[in-house]
């Protein structure tokens, strides 16, 4: 049974073409999951609405407790941690990550960040080898394979590579570096493009992009097909 964590980081509550001001990159998660769940009902979805429900700011208090070895915490700093921790465990627990999320002002948006500084954590998700200062860090999910599914939505139109605004693309890199970093190599990317010009390129885009959502659940579960076949065989 396959595990995915999906999280929406828009500011916008409700999904593009079905309600007023709906979110793009929500309606990409909702197809992904709900064409997922269709062919393979029995696969379980832990969701986070980080758009309406931001995690916390990493604080002071968070960075003394982050980097204070375990059995040295004291109580303060286990509550410090704690939401991290249900953070971390959900995203370790899962087998497929998939992030809906807006470009705002070429990068990610404050809640997605604010996530990212939550799982990117010594000692959880990346270990320290403290016996190679040149390279010390060494990703922690690397377990299993994981998928990382990054869909979002832009305004404008040419951020994908190669594109003439590619250059000012900060959140699809960022993303891919924190998740690198931390073991996740397998990433996915979809977009839609063209929001604030609408009319026939929007639609031309949200299509495109939902054939390839489609397509993508697709290969997914084919690939875990073949592995549960090679695995008993």
């Amino acid at each position: 049974m396959t595990h995915i964590l999906q999280l929406d980081a828009s500011a916008r509550p409700g999904i593009a073409g079905k309600d007023e001001h709906g979110s793009h990159s929500r309606h990409l998660t909702h197809h992904f999951i709900t064409r997922w769940q269709f062919s393979r009902p029995q696969d379980t979805v832990t969701y986070r609405d980080i758009g309406q429900h931001p995690p916390s700011f990493i604080n002071h208090d968070w960075i003394a407790s982050a980097f204070t070895p375990e059995e040295h915490l004291e109580p303060w700093m286990k509550n410090a941690l704690a939401e991290s921790d249900q953070l971390v465990d959900e995203l370790i627990a899962s087998d497929i990550l998939v992030i809906g999320t807006p470009l705002y002002n070429f990068g990610m948006p404050a809640p997605l960040k604010a996530w990212v500084d939550q799982v990117v954590r010594a000692g959880r998700t990346v270990g320290i080898d403290e016996s190679n200062p040149t390279d010390p860090y060494v990703p922690k999910l690397t377990d299993r394979p994981r998928h990382a599914v990054i869909l979002t939505a832009r305004g404008g139109i040419g951020f994908d590579p190669g594109g003439e605004m590619a250059h000012m693309n900060h959140l699809e890199p960022n993303l891919t570096t924190a998740l690198e970093f931390i073991g996740i190599t397998r990433i996915h990317y979809i977009a839609i493009e063209g929001q604030e010009v609408g009319g026939e390129l929007l639609a031309k885009s949200v299509a495109e992009a939902l054939r390839k959502v489609e397509a993508l659940v697709a290969n997914l579960q084919g690939a875990l097909m073949e592995t549960a076949v090679a695995e008993s065989a």
